[in-house]
């Protein structure tokens, strides 16, 4: 009996071993860290929804037995991307009316429209993402059409940036806007004494004020078509900017049944109810919800010619566009920002909108510290006023997309001179050291790839221009996965929780066909997701 001890040690000591003790085991990968210096490995573990380790299989295989084993088959593997900058909600709302994106003239924008109203034949007609720039006369439309296909029926229809709209007659009535009528902060466009039905910026809230609120259904409905299609091409993260007080409840309860799986960081609108909320309770902190900043919007876009400029636009020699409001509001704005120790995120597109935004800034935040208030988008900046970001450590966070996009007919707007200060990432990422990335959908595609190459690559997805455009300001490749992982968490307040694969870190991770890293450039927008990971759950697989 006593020579049977020794056996019987054995083989417990082994059934001991072969306890799980994880998981998830991803091997066989080509794991992208994002760590501090940028290493790599071959496999991870993971475990209750975080990165238990990361390193070189063999060692792991011997260390952890898993529930689940992931063979990568030698594919890239990657943290999740973060979004800095979006509209997710709005976007889920646009999925259900009429998409214009790309059409390619007002008769198409038209047909599209009655198309629509066949089939959903009762309520506001609402639509959105016609550019009047890629159309032949680059004009902006007249309602007239509108109002002969839809005497009775309101319908308004928002530019690509969302910072202008076309509504009809009927629309117009409903909000009582009248001729030559004016706002601050907007224009409502009036020729020989007639409404065309043109609305710039703050004009365009008149009317959307007037469209019923969605209900409780169609709201939830557009969070998880927006989280389905997110999920699809890698993104685990967003940054939703400018919503209501109201929806952090709604989102937050869908996050607790298990429905909305999607991380949120959210951004308050710039509205009075918003700072009555947010101060009273203190900052909002889930592992799915991130409730600590306010947007706010110190000029309008380019393309729409609301972005406030320190000289004339070149295509429209007396006028420089404008303020949304008064520089007092912003003052007063940023002030109480700061004494209740929250994040200010302020729109501003043209160098004179980014010339009085960082003066305030910097006269509340005094020089180095860390509370990352952030100027969204920092397109156009005067080369005097960039030094502003890194004296203060303000965060440019930026859209390369809108680079790509814009450069046809930025030059029209800004003149070659001025435009060679514009969607200057590099140079902006060099006041600080890094940089956020975003797409600020769905202006743009919701796509982090289109990020990563126009970042990148600087073209647009003909593959133009030849050479890129201005590519002294292209980011390198490591420097454009930081901004969609690591460096768009820090923006957040969030990169020692997510945005690399390190140890303690949420699982949040994707696995694509091709190497970002490697691939060549021109192949970089063709790239896709296999799988989409969530705290080492599975929530997307391409078929």
């Amino acid at each position: 009996m006593k020579k049977l001890w020794p056996v019987l040690f054995l083989l417990l000591a082994a059934c001991k071993q072969k306890e799980y003790n994880a998981d998830l085991l991803v091997k066989n990968a080509l794991v992208y860290t994002v760590d501090s210096t940028f290493t790599t490995a071959n496999a991870f573990v993971v475990s209750s929804g975080k990165i238990l380790a990361v390193g070189n299989i063999d060692t792991l295989e011997k260390q952890y037995l898993a529930r689940e084993v992931i063979d990568a088959g030698g594919k890239a593997v990657y943290p999740g991307f973060i979004d800095a900058h979006a509209h997710f909600y709005e976007y889920g709302l646009g999925l259900q009316d009429v998409k214009l994106v790309g059409a390619k003239s007002w008769d198409i924008v038209l047909d599209s429209v009655s198309s629509y109203s066949r089939h959903k034949t009762d309520g506001w007609i609402i639509g959105n993402g016609w550019d009047q720039n890629i159309w032949a006369n680059k004009a902006f439309p007249n309602k007239a059409r509108l109002d002969s296909l839809f005497p009775v029926r309101p319908v308004i229809l928002s530019r690509v940036d969302g910072h202008a709209a076309i509504a009809n007659q009927a629309a117009l009535n409903i909000a009582g806007i009248k001729p030559g009528q004016k706002i601050t902060g907007g224009e409502i466009e009036t020729v020989n004494g007639k409404l065309t039905g043109i609305l710039v910026d703050n004009a365009v809230g008149i009317v959307t004020r007037k469209i019923p609120a969605p209900t409780e259904q169609i709201t939830q409905a557009a969070l998880l078509d927006a989280q389905r299609n997110c999920f699809a091409v890698g993104l685990t993260t967003v940054d939703d900017c400018g919503l209501p007080y109201t929806m952090v409840n709604t989102i937050a309860a869908l996050q607790h049944k298990g429905d909305l799986k999607m991380r949120m960081y959210l951004m308050l609108a710039d509205q009075q109810e918003n700072y009555d909320y947010l101060f009273k309770r203190g900052a909002y902190k889930t592992p799915g919800l991130n409730v600590r900043a306010f947007k706010v919007y110190a000029d309008g876009a380019l393309g729409s010619r609301g972005a406030c400029l320190l000289h004339p636009y070149s295509d429209q020699k007396n006028w420089s566009g404008f303020l949304l409001s008064s520089k007092a509001h912003f003052e007063d704005v940023a002030k109480k920002i700061a004494a209740h120790g929250f994040q200010m995120c302020t729109h501003a597109i043209g160098d004179s909108a980014n010339r009085v935004m960082l003066k305030i800034y910097a006269e509340n935040l005094k020089g180095k510290n860390d509370k990352r208030w952030r100027i969204e988008h920092a397109q156009i900046v005067s080369p005097e006023d960039v030094k502003l970001f890194g004296d203060n450590n303000i965060i440019p966070s930026v859209q390369p997309t809108h680079a790509t996009s814009d450069m046809a007919w930025a030059i029209k707007r800004l003149g070659a001179d001025r435009l060679k200060t514009g969607y200057a990432y590099k140079d902006l990422m060099k006041q600080n050291g890094w940089i956020p990335l975003g797409t600020d959908f769905p202006v743009e595609n919701i796509n982090p790839m289109y990020t990563f190459y126009a970042a990148t690559e600087r073209r647009d997805l003909k593959g133009l221009p030849d050479g890129g455009f201005q590519m002294e300001n292209a980011l390198t490749r490591t420097e454009a996965l930081r901004g969609m992982t690591v460096w768009a968490a820090k923006a957040n307040f969030e990169e020692r929780e997510k945005g690399s694969i390190e140890v303690g870190k949420y699982a949040d991770f994707v696995i694509l066909d091709q190497d970002i890293m490697k691939v060549k450039g021109s192949e970089l927008p063709n790239v896709k997701v296999l799988k989409t990971y969530i705290n080492g759950v599975k929530v997307y697989e391409k078929k």
